[in-house]
């Protein structure tokens, strides 16, 4: 387990409720991963590179709703930007499991609170 951190400390990670766009192979990568485009309504649209390859085709990863942190500082990632940090699970077989909304879909950009 982590250390123990404040209520002020979880307030400042900007988590939000984005949809996938765009989806394209990252060859570059030391692990495989996919580079992603992800719409954030409102808030506009961010780059993010994911390695969840292993569990996700690009189709099924198009249009899919995700949960991201959107506040990090950018990370250059071979010869891309990451923008954000597309949150999820992993299982027994080391596959990262995205985390998402179980019930309807949401408005891209609200806030998980």
């Amino acid at each position: 387990m982590k250390p123990t951190i404040t209520f002020e400390d979880f307030s400042k990670v900007d988590i939000r409720n984005g949809t996938i766009i765009e989806v394209n192979d990252f060859p570059k990568s030391h692990k495989a991963a996919y580079q992603l485009l992800i719409d954030f309504g409102l808030l506009g649209r961010k780059k993010s590179s994911a390695q969840i390859t292993g569990l996700y085709t690009k189709k099924e990863l198009l249009n899919k709703q995700i949960i991201a942190i959107i506040n990090f500082k950018e990370k250059q990632i071979a010869n891309f930007i990451s923008e954000c940090l597309v949150l999820g699970i992993e299982n027994n077989k080391k596959e990262i499991v995205l985390l998402q909304s179980s019930k309807t879909s949401l408005k891209n950009g609200e806030q998980v609170s």
